[in-house]
C-alpha cells in the first residue's frame, strides 16, 4: 500500500507543480502575449479546475486503496482466526485513522488545492484587469 501511496503522490506532486507552473506563466506573460485578460482568467480557472481533478484523482485511489487494504487485513483476521486461534491477530480500528500516514497525504492534497484556490481568488484573478 504505501509504494502505491508514494507513486500517487508522486503523480499528484508533478502534475499539480507543472499545472501551477502553468498558471504562474500565464499569469505573467499574458500581456506579452497578446491574451485578452478575460481569456487569461478563463485559462488560470481552467488549469485550476484540472489541477483539482487531478487531486479528486489522487485522493479516490488513496482512499480506495486505504479500503482494499482495510478489507484485506479483515480477511486475513477471518483465516487466522480460523487456522491458529481466535482473535490472534487484531482487527484494523478505524478509529486509528490520525496514525494512518494516508490520512496526511489526503489532508496535505486537500489543503494544497484549497491554498491553491484561495490565492488565485484573492491575488491572481483580481490583478488580472
Amino acid at each position: 500500500m504505501n509504494e502505491n501511496l508514494h507513486r500517487f503522490l508522486a503523480i499528484y506532486q508533478t502534475l499539480a507543480t507543472t499545472l501551477v507552473t502553468a498558471v504562474l506563466a500565464l499569469f505573467v506573460g499574458y500581456r506579452e502575449w497578446g491574451v485578452d485578460a478575460a481569456t487569461a482568467r478563463g485559462g488560470v480557472v481552467g488549469l485550476l479546475v484540472l489541477t483539482t481533478v487531478v487531486a479528486a484523482f489522487t485522493a479516490t485511489l488513496i482512499v480506495v486503496g486505504a479500503l482494499s487494504w482495510l478489507d484485506y487485513r479483515h480477511e486475513e483476521c477471518d483465516l487466522t482466526d480460523e487456522m491458529v486461534a481466535p482473535d490472534f491477530r487484531k482487527r484494523p480500528r478505524t478509529r486509528n485513522l490520525l496514525r494512518w500516514y494516508e490520512t496526511y497525504v489526503l489532508a496535505f492534497i486537500v489543503v494544497s488545492v484549497l491554498l491553491m484556490w484561495l490565492l488565485a481568488v484573492l491575488f491572481l484573478l483580481p490583478a488580472m484587469r
